[in-house]
């Protein structure tokens, strides 16, 4: 691999997400395999994008490591629910899509028991200690497993998103608040926006 480009260590994810978890390992491998497979660098400005499927964990690992950003426009949000994330290259036009194959329950069934138990608050401080040993380990497995093995990995062809834009801001005529222009509604003849316009239309 070239000096430019070498993937972050998982312990810069850890500093910035605040612990180890399953999560933050899928979303490592994920951002690992599509620097390699896209031959891309951590994303200064907009050059590398990612489309994550999900809110999870994993986001943070992939800002992280990819470069890609709410606040660039490079990282695009889908609430699908879905262990899925997506990559594009700008400057070749190349595409991948990862899809996780194995939930961290099926992965490693007794870090899912410990964890239900630990998350329903009946835990006692044995089995406590215990979860955070089997976080850990669940963690640090997903690192090592084989990259076929943990996605499917397809080159595929999406529709690539245009650059981020960046858009005049006006006054609500309800709340008097600053709205991008592109998000703002009309109401009445009025600019407003999206939760004025909300409760207006609930009414």
């Amino acid at each position: 691999m070239e000096n430019s480009m070498r993937i972050l260590p998982f312990s810069e994810v850890t500093k910035f997400h605040g612990h180890v978890c399953p999560g933050t390992a899928i979303g490592y491998r994920a951002s690992e395999i599509a620097i390699k497979e896209l031959g891309s660098d951590r994303a200064i400005d907009e050059e590398f994008l990612a489309i994550v499927e999900n809110d999870s964990c994993s986001v943070d690992a992939i800002q992280v490591v990819t470069g890609c950003t709410m606040g660039k426009g490079n990282l695009i949000f889908k609430d699908h629910g879905k262990n899925v994330y997506s990559f594009v290259n700008r400057k070749t036009g190349d595409t991948l899509r990862l899809s996780l194959k194995m939930s961290i329950d099926e992965m490693d069934p007794e870090f899912a028991e410990i964890r239900e138990k630990a998350f329903s608050g009946s835990a006692s401080e044995e089995e406590k200690s215990k979860f955070e040993e089997k976080k850990d380990k669940a963690s640090f497995d997903i690192l090592g497993v084989p990259d076929e093995e943990l996605f499917k990995i397809e080159h595929v062809k999406l529709e690539i998103p245009e650059e981020a834009r960046i858009f005049q801001s006006v006054k609500c005529a309800k709340c008097g608040e600053l709205v991008a222009e592109h998000r703002a509604r009309v109401e009445n003849g009025n600019i407003v926006c999206i939760p004025c316009f909300n409760d207006y239309s609930r009414t």
